[in-house]
């Protein structure tokens, strides 16, 4: 048709995939105060209260629980910040990370 403009569509990709997300997991231990894990949860895992309170409670309650999911390199950030910041409180957080299948 005269003065139409016809776009292409674009094409997509099916084989394009996301980067996988990693899990950081938070462990329990007899120093670092439930207190400090929630403001750190707060601070640093962008936790609404309510949902730190729960994350706290569960670490504290059976060892350990899963805070939260990101790529690779966001999730070692936020570790290495919540390391640093319970280092300097002198707690001995413990947080690792786990590829999520």
């Amino acid at each position: 048709m005269p003065g139409t403009i016809v776009l292409d569509e674009p094409e997509t990709v099916d084989e394009e995939r996301l980067a996988p997300l990693w899990k950081v997991i938070c462990h329990d231990d007899p120093i670092t105060t439930m207190e400090f894990v929630v403001d750190m949860l707060t601070k640093i895992f962008r936790q609404p209260m309510p949902r730190a309170m729960e994350l706290m409670l569960r670490v504290h309650m059976q060892g350990s629980a899963v805070i939260g999911l990101w790529p690779e390199s966001v999730a070692r950030k936020k570790v290495n910040r919540a390391h640093a910041m319970a280092r300097a409180q002198l707690f001995p957080l413990t947080l690792s990370l786990e590829k999520d299948e």
